[in-house]
């Protein structure tokens, strides 16, 4: 599911190309940050699928060396371990997961797909995770589940054609692909062995939709709006420097921030304070975490000292 950081996270790479398009239209990339955010949950379908295709390749090795003019033993009896893997049988019965794919237009079904499918195939049946597992004796549901969430977290989701898929597919699914992974993973985990039928179930983009909706458009829209505000606030606390010659990703970070601090009452200003310095350690320069904590402390007074920064509740303003 998607956390506030990865919304924030969102939010800053479509306002820099938003602030980086001239006469940029506000509506055109705020709709652009909703449909990078559909996009994310096209991945989770995307890695949900892979196991299905998975087990297609072993069915149709297992029954080309059947048909062997000279087939050996094993050839003639398989090891069908992993095809009846009960985890995969439950992704690929799952009509939610099966809806989803239709209605979003998301399968593996394109020559390039299914060629990359098949190379990960014949790259899994080597690695030791797989051999392993299929030398076992073990076929409780206990071991399916922990053998395909090793085996995702190993060789599917570090593959690396798989990765130079989705950077052709998106310029957002690089960001996202950890975010997503650990949705895969939490899927895998959430499956139960019942009595009477086995069940996994899907997770939701949004832990709570409305709200978490309802914070990126605010915050991006008080961000746009208040443009001016944070562009004078800036250049009061970085008098010694040329506002031209800060990285414009620091800058992006600080107007998020600053607004953040301003528009929700309900969040600790430790909190924005900490994501957002969090955030430019992955999305700027080395040096930007002691600039932008050192702007961002000053700003702090003087927002509270104009009562600017309103918070409600116990512990909020620390």
């Amino acid at each position: 599911m998607l956390n506030r950081r990865h919304l924030r996270i969102k939010t800053l790479q479509i306002l820099y190309a938003f602030y980086q398009t001239e006469d940029a239209e506000y509506k055109k990339f705020e709709k652009e940050l909703f449909g990078s955010m559909s996009k994310m949950y096209d991945l989770y379908i995307y890695f949900l699928l892979v196991f299905e295709e998975l087990e297609g390749f072993a069915v149709e090795r297992i029954e080309e060396r059947k048909l062997r003019r000279v087939a050996s033993q094993d050839d003639l009896t398989p090891n069908t371990k992993f095809i009846d893997n009960r985890i995969i049988k439950l992704l690929k019965e799952n009509q939610e997961l099966r809806g989803k794919s239709e209605s979003r237009k998301i399968n593996w079904s394109s020559a390039e797909k299914n060629d990359l499918i098949k190379k990960m195939f014949l790259a899994i049946t080597e690695s030791e995770i797989f051999e392993t597992y299929m030398d076992s004796e073990d076929k409780s549901f206990a071991d399916d589940k922990q053998f395909l969430i090793e085996l995702f977290k190993t060789e599917i989701a570090n593959f690396g054609l798989l990765h130079d898929f989705l950077e052709n597919e998106t310029v957002y699914w690089q960001d996202d692909i950890d975010l997503v992974c650990s949705m895969v993973i939490k899927t895998i985990k959430n499956a139960e062995e019942h009595e009477l039928e086995d069940e996994i179930n899907l997770l939701p983009l949004f832990r709570d939709e409305e709200d978490e909706v309802r914070f990126v458009e605010c915050l991006m829209r008080n961000i746009v709006d208040r443009d001016a505000e944070n562009n004078e606030l800036i250049n009061k606390l970085t008098k010694n420097w040329d506002l031209d010659r800060i990285a414009k990703m620091d800058i992006i970070i600080l107007k998020m921030a600053i607004t953040e601090l301003i528009v929700f009452p309900s969040i600790p200003v430790k909190v924005s304070l900490n994501e957002y310095i969090e955030i430019a350690k992955f999305y700027s320069s080395p040096q930007s975490k002691v600039f932008i904590n050192g702007v961002l402390d000053k700003s702090i007074v003087v927002l509270t000292n104009e009562g600017l920064i309103k918070k409600t509740g116990r512990g909020l303003l620390t």
